[in-house]
């Protein structure tokens, strides 16, 4: 009897065996067809609509090249290094709140003279780049690899960024960040409350130019999303005032005035900056009498153009508006 009961325990045991082996392969193949899935999505050619015509592409590129400066930030704010990218238009090469990040990255000119040949020398499968700035060498860089160009540069990064993540088949990802950023803007509105009827009011001084920023311009754009008033003459849907003489001072006036600086160097737009801001005509409007003029980064605020810079608009916001 006892010789029995030991049988049965075995084959109680034994079928208890077989079966956890039967689920473990089990899982194991549900784990390798999941993996193999992935590595179809990531296999599957996809095509893409841009400005110069349709562009199919065999599978998620791995090696990118980026002929804008916003293009730029986009790719990093989506978790990829491009392998060739053009120059910042100020840094060296790039501009600082990106340094860190493109660290190994190859300088193939800048957004209005690409290098072609360093481009082809680091053999991508993916070129993106804009038909406002580079049309006429399309046809050579499509030539070196599949090439995707946007139609032009506005104040409003989204619409190209959006491509961008087609281009670079992170859509999800890319949806993800602007979800982060419209999340931003809501919350900055909420804190804002009554204080978004303030008129805020945006200059640009450059070697030889003093401009009026209006809505079309990259910071017009973020502060009409959030929402903030602008003084009458720049509540425009264009983007600039340019070459203002200092007559045009008191169409700078505003409850908050932002001013930023493009310095090449020369020291000239500083030069320019100083002997405006310490006019009598400038020092005599309002918001410079209440103390509401702030120097804030050209680079951040104009420049630069692209989903990083906006978000650290945003902290400048949050900074001197948000109290």
């Amino acid at each position: 009897m006892k010789f029995k009961s030991l049988l049965a325990i075995l084959s109680v045991l034994t079928i208890l065996f077989l079966a956890a082996c039967g689920n473990n392969n089990e899982q194991d193949d549900q784990a390798a067809e999941k993996e193999n899935e992935g590595n179809k999505t990531e296999d599957t050619s996809y095509t893409v609509e841009h400005a110069m015509g349709t562009t199919t592409l065999e599978k998620t590129p791995e090696k990118v090249v980026i002929l804008t400066n916003e293009g730029t930030e986009a790719l990093l704010s989506m978790g990829i290094t491009p392998v060739g990218a053009v120059q910042s238009w100020t840094g060296d090469p790039w501009y600082e709140h990106i340094a860190d990040d493109m660290k190994d990255v190859q300088v193939v000119g800048t957004e209005s003279e690409v290098n072609v040949e360093a481009i082809a020398a680091l053999q991508p499968d993916l070129i993106i780049g804009n038909k406002m700035r580079q049309e006429k060498i399309y046809d050579q860089l499509n030539d070196i690899a599949p090439t995707i160009f946007a139609e032009t540069l506005r104040g409003n990064w989204k619409e190209n960024f959006e491509l961008y993540a087609k281009a670079i088949n992170k859509e999800e990802d890319g949806q993800k960040v602007i979800a982060d950023y419209d999340s931003r803007i809501e919350e900055i509105k909420t804190n804002l409350g009554d204080k978004l009827s303030q008129e805020v009011s945006i200059v640009r001084f450059m070697a030889g130019d003093v401009r009026i920023y209006h809505k079309d311009s990259f910071s017009g754009v973020i502060l009409d999303q959030i929402g903030l008033a602008r003084p009458e003459s720049q509540n425009v849907d264009d983007f600039a005032e340019k070459n203002a003489t200092k007559e045009r001072i008191p169409a700078m006036d505003g409850d908050v005035l932002f001013y930023f600086t493009y310095e090449t160097g020369d020291g000239e737009a500083s030069q320019l900056e100083k002997e405006w801001i310490e006019d009598p005509l400038f020092k005599n409007l309002k918001v410079a009498q209440e103390g509401n003029v702030y120097q804030v980064s050209d680079t951040i605020w104009n420049t630069a153009g692209g989903v990083i810079s906006a978000n650290l608009l945003l902290d400048d916001i949050e900074k001197y508006l948000v109290k």
